[in-house]
């Protein structure tokens, strides 16, 4: 057939498939449909019409084996009236054997063993019964039974043609349980997850109220009783009004890393200089008191961002500086590169190292390294910095070459377009 050719070049006509062959036709239409995502229920059904279309007959069932593989459980069915069939046992008439035997069959309702069931068969108008095994990974999964009122002809065509369509069918199968299964599973995750959800944001917001109190209690206890109080009393004053400090940045932090997650990104035009400014004299009192000099490159951009959330992984980062820099910390500083694909900014200082060993997790929510003892934080502010730079299309990490300090690069992609 391809002598002398390199190819053979068939242009695919459904109508001139379907006259050509009939049977390869109607396997590719059925392919099709069990293709289709769906529940269980509408694939047996549309499954079963269009085999019985297909074949011109009148009834139809199709069984499905439960999970002790004892009981065939009617799972579809067409043209017949289903009362006494709906379940059948594994040593019980056709439908059973095929299942036991793995066997197609095809027979005289009246050759049944079963006079009794023959009679019941016969009464709904069957004269011959063929069952199917649905067969899937060497697997029998159920029955399908299609019967006709009158003889037909059976030919091995057919019979190869309803083999193969079972086996379709049972794979169909599993894959519609797996489907199912996985949206009951998608359905409970989503349920947890709003359930934590709520809880975070309930207790966000019920905390932040009473560390309030607290603070502002202890405060004007030992404004007005603090000379009554020994030096004991004082210090239990501090502690108090220090870890109530404590609990508001972590509520604060906290509030800060659920907007960043849940919260769209408004991405519109950005000047980063203006961030940078505003941060600069957000921490001003805090640079001059520890002798820190703040450096920044002259060009820096004005990008596609969201606006709240770029400044947040700015504060964050300076944040992070000036407070685990150490006593060496001298200097701050921001660097701007780009490509064709991310603007680069990388936000460098002299202070304290980071360990080898901590450059993946302390991007982590609630790590903190063994530098962090002693000081106040959540362990949220670099969980918030990946959350924001991943929304952005980018990413941030810890520059490996560093000898001294610190220096962490993050990625903006260029390719954000603003938020209608």
């Amino acid at each position: 057939m391809l002598h002398n050719k390199k190819y053979i070049s068939v242009k695919l006509s459904d109508p001139k498939l379907k006259k050509r062959n009939k049977a390869l036709s109607f396997l590719i239409d059925m392919s099709n449909f069990l293709a289709t995502p769906m529940e269980l229920q509408d694939l047996l059904e549309g499954t079963l019409s269009m085999v019985l279309e297909f074949f011109s007959l009148k009834f139809g069932r199709i069984y499905l084996m439960d999970e002790d593989q004892e009981y065939l459980n009617l799972a579809a069915h067409q043209g017949i009236e289903i009362a006494g069939l709906e379940k059948v046992h594994i040593n019980e008439g056709f439908t059973g054997k095929a299942a036991r035997t793995r066997s197609f069959i095809a027979q005289y309702v009246s050759q049944l063993d079963d006079k009794k069931r023959a009679a019941f068969l016969a009464s709904k108008g069957l004269l011959i019964n063929i069952c199917v095994p649905l067969i899937s990974q060497n697997k029998v999964g159920g029955v399908m039974n299609v019967a006709s009122s009158k003889v037909i002809h059976l030919d091995q065509g057919k019979i190869d043609l309803l083999t193969v369509v079972g086996n379709q069918i049972a794979v169909a199968a599993n894959n519609a349980r797996l489907y199912s299964d996985l949206k009951n599973s998608v359905k409970v995750l989503k349920e947890k997850q709003d359930m934590i959800k709520f809880f975070t944001y309930s207790m966000a917001h019920d905390l932040k109220n009473p560390a309030i109190s607290v603070y502002g209690l202890t405060r004007l206890l030992q404004e007005k009783y603090g000379e009554q109080l020994d030096e004991r009393g004082r210090t239990y004053c501090r502690h108090i009004m220090k870890t109530s400090e404590q609990m508001m940045v972590l509520v604060e932090k906290l509030n800060s890393f659920i907007i960043t997650k849940e919260t769209p990104m408004n991405f519109e035009k950005t000047n980063i200089k203006e961030i940078t400014e505003g941060i600069k004299k957000e921490f001003s009192s805090q640079l001059k008191e520890n002798g820190v000099v703040w450096r920044e490159v002259k060009d820096l951009p004005e990008i596609v961002a969201d606006r709240l959330a770029i400044t947040r992984l700015f504060r964050n980062l300076i944040d992070n500086a000036l407070k685990y820099g150490g006593e060496n910390l001298s200097n701050i500083r921001i660097g701007y590169e780009e490509d064709s694909k991310f603007h680069v900014f990388s936000f460098s200082n002299d202070g304290e190292r980071i360990k080898e060993e901590d450059r993946e997790k302390i991007f982590e929510r609630f790590q903190r390294n063994g530098s962090s003892r002693g000081i106040s934080g959540s362990g949220l502010g670099l969980a918030i910095v990946k959350e924001v730079a991943e929304k952005h299309g980018g990413e941030v990490w810890v520059d490996p070459e560093t000898t001294r300090g610190v220096t962490f690069h993050v990625t903006i992609s260029k390719d954000l377009a603003a938020t209608e």
